[in-house]
C-alpha cells in the first residue's frame, strides 16, 4: 500500500492530503525511465572504451601498432646513417674522383631532386599512422634515388681510370734497349750528316748501337702493326700502334720475336738489333710518332732510367754528329 502523503494548509490552519493526478505521475515515471536509459547507454559507451574492457584482439592489435611504430623509428635511425655514408661518397666523388679526371661534379639540384608525382603517396593517406608511413617511404625514395645517381657517376669514374690506365700504359716510356747493353747513343733526333751521302737530313728517331743479337723492348702496350721489311731502308722493322695517338717504329732488325697482329706489353721482348736494310752497322734505329708526325724521342724515357742517365742520354744525342742509316 502506498503511503498517504499531507501538506499543511496555513490558511485553515489544518493538515491537508496531496492528491496525485495520474497522467503527472506517469509523465514523471516515464521521464525517469528515459532518464535511466540515456546514463545507462552514456556509461556502457564510456566503459566500452576503457582499457578494462579490452578483447584480446584489440589488445594485440595494440601491440602490432607500436611494434611498427618502434620499427619504423628503427627504420629511420638507420637511414640517417645510410644517409650519412651517402653525403660522404659523394663529397669524395665531387671533390676527388672527378676533380681528378677533370669532369664536373653533380650538382645537389639534381643529387637532391625531388621524386615526380604529386599524388605518388595517395595510396597510404587516410590511416592512423599515415604520416609516419608517408615520410619514411619519401627518405627511402630519395635515398633509392641519390644511390642510383652515384652509381651510375662510380660507372664513369671507373671507365675513366681503365681509360687513364690504359693510356698511361700506352705511352712509349722507356729506352728500346736497355743502358747496359749500348755501346753508345750513336745519332739523336734532329739534322744529322747522312753515312752514304754525307749531307744534312733530318733523322726522325735516335739510334742506339749495340750487339747484334741485343734484345728490343717494346717501349708501351700495343699491338704490332707490322713486322716485315717492305719499307725502303729500314730493313726488319716492327711497328708497334699503341692507341691515343702513339706509334714506334724500331728499325734495321736481326730477326722478329713478335708477329704483326700480336698484342704486346711495355717490355716485352719484340726482335734483336742487327744491321740490316740501309744501316752503317749494328744498331736500332727508333721513331716515336704522336698523331701521325715524328716527336722526339728523348721526350719519352722516364719510365726506366734515372735524373743523371737521362741528362747523359740528352747529351749524348744532342751532339751534331752522324747517324748510322
Amino acid at each position: 500500500m502506498s503511503k498517504v502523503k499531507y501538506y499543511y494548509d496555513s490558511e485553515n490552519l489544518a493538515y491537508r492530503k496531496i492528491k496525485t493526478r495520474k497522467r503527472r505521475k506517469l509523465g514523471v515515471i516515464i521521464l525517469f525511465l528515459l532518464a535511466s536509459a540515456l546514463f545507462g547507454f552514456l556509461s556502457f559507451i564510456v566503459l566500452l572504451n576503457t582499457p578494462y574492457f579490452e578483447t584480446p584482439k584489440d589488445r594485440l592489435q595494440a601491440r602490432e601498432i607500436e611494434n611498427l611504430r618502434l620499427n619504423y623509428a628503427l627504420l629511420n635511425k638507420k637511414m640517417d646513417q645510410v644517409n650519412g655514408v651517402i653525403e660522404a661518397i659523394e663529397n669524395r666523388d665531387n671533390n676527388l674522383y672527378r676533380v681528378y679526371f677533370n669532369k664536373s661534379a653533380i650538382p645537389d639540384s639534381i643529387r637532391k631532386a625531388g621524386l615526380p608525382g604529386i599524388s605518388r603517396y595517395k595510396t597510404l593517406e587516410g590511416y592512423d599512422n599515415s604520416q609516419l608511413v608517408i615520410n619514411t617511404t619519401k627518405r627511402i625514395d630519395v635515398l633509392s634515388k641519390e644511390l642510383a645517381i652515384q652509381s651510375k657517376s662510380l660507372d664513369v669514374i671507373l671507365k675513366l681510370a681503365d681509360a687513364k690506365s690504359d693510356f698511361l700504359s700506352a705511352i712509349p716510356a722507356i729506352q728500346p734497349v736497355r743502358n747496359e747493353n749500348l755501346k753508345q747513343v750513336a745519332s739523336g733526333f734532329g739534322y744529322r750528316t747522312d753515312p752514304f751521302t754525307k749531307a744534312r737530313k733530318m733523322h726522325e728517331g735516335m739510334d742506339f748501337t749495340a750487339k747484334t743479337g741485343t734484345p728490343i723492348y717494346a717501349t708501351g702496350d700495343g699491338v704490332v702493326a707490322k713486322a716485315d721489311n717492305t719499307a725502303s731502308g729500314f730493313g726488319n722493322h716492327i711497328v708497334i700502334r699503341h692507341g691515343f695517338g702513339y706509334e714506334t717504329l724500331y728499325a734495321h732488325l736481326s730477326k722478329y720475336k713478335a708477329r704483326a697482329g700480336q698484342r704486346v706489353k711495355r717490355g716485352d721482348i719484340i726482335g734483336y738489333v742487327g744491321s740490316t736494310g740501309r744501316s752503317e752497322g749494328p744498331h736500332l734505329h727508333y721513331e716515336v710518332h704522336k698523331d701521325k708526325k715524328v716527336v722526339n724521342p728523348l721526350n719519352f724515357y722516364y719510365g726506366n732510367i734515372s735524373a743523371v742517365e737521362y741528362v747523359v742520354i740528352a747529351q749524348l744525342a744532342n751532339q751534331e754528329n752522324q747517324s748510322l742509316d
